[in-house]
């Protein structure tokens, strides 16, 4: 058992899970909940500040889904610990948080005792992800993407432009041209039946792909 308690910072927009968490994790005598946020940016403030040692992370944030998120934190701090906390278990943005880090996923119905397990392994340095639930992430990806048409070149850019990324920017960090991009982006919307960025991200959002 550790000497010091685990400082775990809880990131979820929606304040009756912030207080389900807490109340959770309040009886456990090695856990603190060192802070909260609500946000994606806010996360990543609070960790520069806080310095926790785990980050319970919910998937789907106001401002970033969570595998933008886990890039930004672990650019900053790359010990980091990433504990994805989610009610979507069939989201496909789970595989992308963990091929961006993430060291475990923990639904939102789990028992509180699940919940402090996994925490103190993931604290201990394990990475409690399963092959067989890294393949089924791939794989249900693989098939909402086929569903929609895309690929994952196309994928990867309609979640920067949710990040809010431009052209250039996503450009310069996939190593495409602008007129690359530009195309791709035009063959999103048409496969998405979209007539702008937003409405493409929205109808993205609603098949479960963002």
């Amino acid at each position: 058992m550790t000497t010091e308690a685990v400082q775990v910072l809880v990131v979820d927009d929606h304040p009756i899970v912030l207080d389900g968490v807490t109340m959770a994790l309040s009886s456990t005598s090695w856990i603190k909940v060192a802070g909260y946020a609500r946000c994606g940016r806010d996360a990543i403030t609070a960790v520069r500040r806080l310095r926790p040692d785990v980050v319970l992370l919910d998937l789907r944030l106001p401002d970033m889904l969570a595998p933008e998120v886990i890039r930004e934190l672990r650019a900053h701090s790359a010990g980091i610990k990433v504990v994805i906390f989610t009610a979507y278990p069939e989201h496909a943005a789970l595989n992308a948080a963990l091929d961006a880090g993430a060291h475990a996923v923990v639904i939102k119905d789990a028992e509180r005792s699940d919940l402090v397990d996994i925490i103190r392994r993931v604290n201990a340095g394990e990475r409690v992800i399963c092959a067989d639930m890294e393949h089924d992430f791939n794989t249900l990806l693989t098939r909402k993407l086929k569903e929609c048409g895309l690929t994952r070149r196309e994928y990867e850019i309609l979640r920067r432009v949710a990040m809010g990324e431009t052209n250039p920017e996503i450009a310069e960090a996939l190593g495409l041209t602008r007129n690359t991009v530009k195309t791709y982006l035009q063959r999103t919307l048409e496969k998405l039946s979209a007539r702008n960025r937003v409405e493409a991200l929205a109808r993205a959002n609603e098949r479960g792909i963002l």
